[in-house]
């Protein structure tokens, strides 16, 4: 075979040590996670009752509601939802980007050379005389090597640019993936409220008409006012009119549940869900302030942005300072193809070329801009963090107060239906007469629905919490293993 020498071994030790300074340094400052907020507690009461400070959220919280067919929804809509799918197509395409970059950063870009030419020489560009012409051929193949010596960093910079914006998308996917389960989770339990006001509401309507047939009867006797029948009409037909604008909003809940679960309103068998299907867990785990940035994926997606930003100003840093390019190449070249790869065949180059920026204004603007973006960043996140701690203060105080709703609502709700086994029983003895029966069913219908929108409104804002925990940890790119906690569960009253 064909053989010829390689570099001399002086200029690859000078390669080698080149791409050893250039792993020294880097300009610009190097990120460091944000200090967690020095806060204990998220709001000056204490938390209400069901409250466990310091527990993880497991990544399958809604399954704490302890409902199979919501269970169900929400792993359907977390296997086809065409938002996430849109997420995970962002997400591996931050990555391959990433890896593209990685290629032409790490490494050297090595390409092959082959070529032909035809070339006409004339005696006087060779020194002699004559006005004779040569025609030849010359043929030539190599292997070309060229490698950026990012001696201060600049590249490394825009690497780390690029995997802070593949974290971001990360957590991005992972926030749609939390907003996607809330938002079917707090959907049945408007569809399941929404059912039961509308019974509960038709029952009333019922009551009303009976009572206004009753009281033309008495029109017709002559024992009443037509005053009171225009009343009595009147009121039933303001509750008629109630009905439609419930239903709608019920129909339209479904519609949103198909979609969320990537299917056509029009086909889609969506489930009708009751509040009792639900019930309502004793504990609510609740992390402490200073793991909350570790748990929610928008604080830790402000991060990655953070992240960037520091990176992309060491990128705008490093501008300012050389850039060194070097490249070598080895090959043959030939007058014919048969000695191509023949002794003394064999050519070699080795280049290096420094640029130092001398004038260029827009150097140190766009380092200035650099910076300026890294501080907003920066702001940004404190933003972030603040308005996270405040979603969480206003759900627990939230839950305080929907407990004390619902209790007062379940204690009316007693009273009004003792009250109408009282009047029944009165009536059934003739102590009462049937209008006031309907007055009672009437009372305790309203009654009714006043104890459905307070369990409804507990029910949402457990779920609140836990997606302001942050849902768990879910496919996020620092995942660990979450422990699933033991809950305990109570029907609501």
């Amino acid at each position: 075979m064909p053989s010829f020498n390689l570099l001399p071994q002086r200029y690859v030790g000078w390669l080698a040590l080149t791409a050893m300074v250039a792993g020294c340094a880097a300009v610009g400052p190097d990120f460091k996670t944000p200090d967690a907020p020095a806060v204990a507690r998220y709001t000056r009461e204490a938390p209400p009752q069901r409250v466990v400070m310091g527990e993880a959220v497991a990544p399958e919280w809604w399954t704490a509601f302890g409902s199979p067919r919501l269970d169900d929804l929400v792993k359907q809509a977390l296997h086809d939802s065409f938002t996430l799918a849109a997420a995970e197509a962002t997400l591996r395409q931050a990555r391959q980007l990433h890896a593209a970059q990685a290629g032409s950063t790490l490494y050297p870009t090595v390409n092959a050379r082959l070529g032909a030419s035809r070339n006409q020489a004339n005696a006087a560009g060779r020194g002699e005389s004559g006005n004779q012409q040569t025609l030849y051929s010359l043929y030539n193949a190599g292997v070309v090597i060229n490698y950026n010596l990012d001696l201060f960093g600049g590249n490394r910079r825009a690497l780390e640019a690029l995997a802070a914006q593949a974290d971001y998308q990360a957590y991005q996917l992972a926030g749609a993936r939390l907003v996607l389960a809330g938002n079917i989770v707090t959907t049945v339990f408007g569809q399941a409220q929404l059912g039961e006001q509308i019974a509960a509401t038709e029952a009333i309507l019922q009551a009303q008409q009976d009572q206004l047939d009753i009281a033309r009867k008495r029109f017709e006797l002559g024992a009443t006012a037509r005053t009171d029948v225009l009343a009595l009409q009147t009121q039933v037909e303001q509750t008629r009119a109630s009905l439609p604008p419930l239903r709608n909003k019920l129909e339209q809940a479904d519609h949103l549940l198909a979609v969320l679960t990537a299917r056509a309103p029009g086909a889609a068998d969506i489930p009708r869900f009751t509040l009792a299907d639900f019930t309502l867990p004793e504990r609510l785990p609740v992390v402490v302030p200073s793991d909350l940035v570790r748990e929610r994926p928008d604080i830790q997606a402000s991060t990655a942005l953070l992240h960037a930003a520091t990176a992309q100003y060491g990128v705008a840093v490093a501008n300012l300072y050389p850039q060194i390019d070097l490249s070598a190449s080895l090959g043959t070249q030939a007058l014919t193809t048969g000695a191509l790869f023949g002794p003394g065949s064999m050519i070699w180059t080795l280049a290096g070329q420094l640029a130092q920026p001398l004038f260029n204004a827009g150097l140190k603007a766009g380092a200035n801009a650099a910076e300026a973006s890294l501080q907003a960043a920066g702001a940004n996140y404190q933003q972030t963090v603040l308005e996270a701690l405040r979603n969480v203060a206003d759900t627990l105080r939230q839950l305080d107060n929907d407990a004390q709703a619902l209790q007062a609502q379940a204690a009316a709700d007693t009273s009004a239906q003792a009250s109408l086994d009282l009047v029944r029983q009165q009536y059934r003895l003739g102590a009462a007469s049937y209008l006031q029966l309907l007055t009672a069913q009437q009372q305790a219908q309203q009654t009714r629905i006043g104890l459905i929108a307070a369990q409804a409104a507990r029910l949402a804002d457990s779920a609140a919490l836990y997606q302001a925990m942050g849902g768990g940890v879910l496919d996020t790119p620092k995942a660990a293993a979450a422990a699933t906690p033991a809950v305990t569960s109570a029907t609501i009253p």
